[in-house]
């Protein structure tokens, strides 16, 4: 966007170079010099606008980003592995964005468990953003629970290739 008011404001002010402060034309300007400096000036503003288009299409560094799935049912492995390192990236900043997705048989554990569910609570609170795959729910019937506990219950599927796509950082347990 800041491009495109630079190619604008030369193309406003480009008219007024070589001119004195009455407007009238100096000795070194003619029609066809204005001219020139107003195609040389809207190339120019085109170069910065294409090097702007390229680095907002360029892919964000989202190193700093992690995603974790969880899709284990197995409680042991959602404390002491999953839990343990989502939680711990977070709190001691090892990531400054981290978000545990909830993916297959873990929704119906998540749903069920209350210990599970004191350490989801724990770790939402310490700013771990938590999402899960509406199908998933729902073939376990449990979709309605996660969205009670306030999980972003949606299709992964694309969310999931999105994160890819840019880049983060993804672990699956």
């Amino acid at each position: 966007m800041g491009a495109a008011y630079f190619s604008l404001i030369l193309l406003f002010v480009a008219p007024q170079f070589g001119r004195d402060t009455d407007s009238k034309p100096s000795y070194y300007n003619c029609h066809a010099m204005e001219g020139e400096m107003r195609v040389y000036l809207l190339a120019l503003a085109l170069c910065f606008s294409g090097i702007n288009a390229y680095s907002q299409d360029a892919k964000a560094d989202n190193s700093d980003r992690l995603v974790v799935i969880w899709t284990s049912d197995n409680p042991e492995t959602a404390r002491s592995m999953v839990f343990m390192y989502a939680g711990n990236a977070m709190r001691f900043k090892w990531f400054n964005d981290v978000t545990l997705i909830i993916w297959g048989p873990s929704a119906k554990l998540a749903a069920e468990n209350e210990a599970i569910q004191k350490e989801l609570a724990q770790m939402k609170d310490a700013g771990v953003k938590i999402e899960a795959c509406i199908a998933c729910a729902m073939m376990y019937g449990v979709d309605g629970k996660l969205r009670q506990m306030g999980y972003d219950v949606k299709p992964m599927g694309p969310v999931l290739t999105d994160y890819l796509k840019q880049n983060y950082k993804v672990l699956a347990f």
